[in-house]
């Protein structure tokens, strides 16, 4: 057989899942799309309730009223997707996986995606009712606050992305220590370098507030002593032809 077989029909595969992953986030896009509007405003409810009575969002470009919900349900519908997205990357790289291998990864994709989801609610739950309701009343006097929806949908959406992958530092810590890059010892070591990083961390991700920055940085910090704890299960595999017999016996 030809070494380049192997290699094409990889290729022929990866290709197979991303088509099945951008048809999932696609089918979603349009079973939500009808409800755009619907969708856009029930994000910004928390603004909404932190402006002045009378307040209300605005539009500065003309297309931003279609355009503004329409890129929201398609964010959306990739958030909805990603159980389905993430199993099509395991389905492909499990095959060359070990038996140890193969019993931590599916925990992982399952914790791994209701921390992101918890990131995200996190967000708009508890981070945007504060975030909105300080900016709305320290708004100098005789300023009127009147966002524009692009303007907003931007701004959620990158704390979405920003707590959602933050909310996963447990899983990456357990695949530091599991895979043997440091211990669990050593990152307690290094704890008071990693509170001054989540800060850093939260200054980079999120709008020049402190109050959002704190809001990031502080479950972070919590997350890191969660994933420290995770991590005291997984150990770095010390003999490798444990791991060759798994894998024949696969």
């Amino acid at each position: 057989m030809s070494p380049q077989q192997p290699l094409i029909s990889h290729l022929l595969e990866l290709r197979s899942k991303l088509l099945k992953s951008i048809t999932s986030v696609l089918l979603v896009f349009i079973c939500s799309v009808y409800w755009a509007n619907d969708i856009y405003h029930y994000m910004a409810i928390p603004l909404m309730q932190s402006l002045p009575t009378g307040g209300s969002m605005i539009a500065t470009d003309v297309a931003a009223p279609f355009f503004a919900p329409f890129k929201l349900t398609l964010v959306l519908s990739f958030f909805v997707a990603v159980p389905y997205v993430l199993f099509q990357i395991w389905s492909f790289v499990a095959p060359g996986l070990y038996k140890h291998e193969k019993r931590l990864v599916m925990p992982l994709l399952f914790s791994s995606t209701l921390l992101f989801y918890l990131g995200i609610a996190f967000a708009y739950y508890i981070v945007f009712p504060v975030v909105f309701g300080f900016f709305a009343n320290t708004a100098p006097e005789g300023v009127q606050v009147a966002t524009d929806i692009s303007s907003y949908l931007d701004f959620i959406l990158k704390l979405f992305f920003a707590f959602g992958l933050s909310f996963e530092i447990p899983i990456a810590v357990v695949l530091l220590c599991w895979a043997g890059v440091t211990t669990p010892e050593d990152l307690k070591q290094k704890r008071p370098y990693i509170v001054v990083g989540a800060f850093v961390v939260g200054m980079l991700l999120t709008p020049p507030d402190v109050i959002s920055q704190t809001m990031l940085a502080v479950p972070m910090l919590l997350l890191f002593e969660g994933g420290l704890l995770a991590a005291r299960f997984y150990s770095k595999p010390d003999d490798q032809s444990d791991d060759e017999a798994d894998k024949t016996n696969s």
